[in-house]
């Protein structure tokens, strides 16, 4: 009896790729964080901020600044809540985050709140900018 190894196809996208603006310095932090931890499935990191970056179909790179996006192998392209939840569901130390997700009405809550927050986004921005600047 001979065993074949199962060999995967070099070019397969990883399980979740996280879209983010790279030029933004509250994005830049948080995904610094991300990048830190060791997750349970690979993860790759888009800075959709970089014309050179090939986008999703169906997606231009205004809308994918405007909103924090993660996809999927399968290419579903989540956003907003349902994002952060793919994501923390696959960082340790996070997990707790996408499980209380599940709680009926929290991700719908979450969505709301982030919704509050891009709207306080450009001055937060701001901020984060200036702890950027060298004194």
């Amino acid at each position: 009896m001979v065993i074949e190894p199962v060999i995967e196809p070099v070019d397969r996208p990883p399980p979740l790729t996280v879209l983010y603006d790279g030029a933004c310095p509250l994005c830049r932090r948080e995904i610094g964080i991300y990048r830190g931890l060791r997750p349970n499935t690979p993860v790759c990191f888009d800075d959709v901020s970089d014309a050179a970056l090939p986008l999703p179909p169906g997606t231009t790179r205004e809308q994918l600044l405007a909103r924090f996006h993660v996809r999927g192998r399968d290419g579903e392209l989540l956003s907003g809540a349902q994002a952060f939840l793919a994501l923390w569901a696959a960082l340790p130390g996070w997990r707790w985050l996408a499980l209380a997700g599940r709680v009926p009405g929290a991700a719908w809550t979450m969505e709301r709140v982030y919704r509050l927050f891009l709207r306080a986004r450009p001055m937060l921005q701001h901020w984060a900018s200036r702890l950027d600047r060298p004194a």
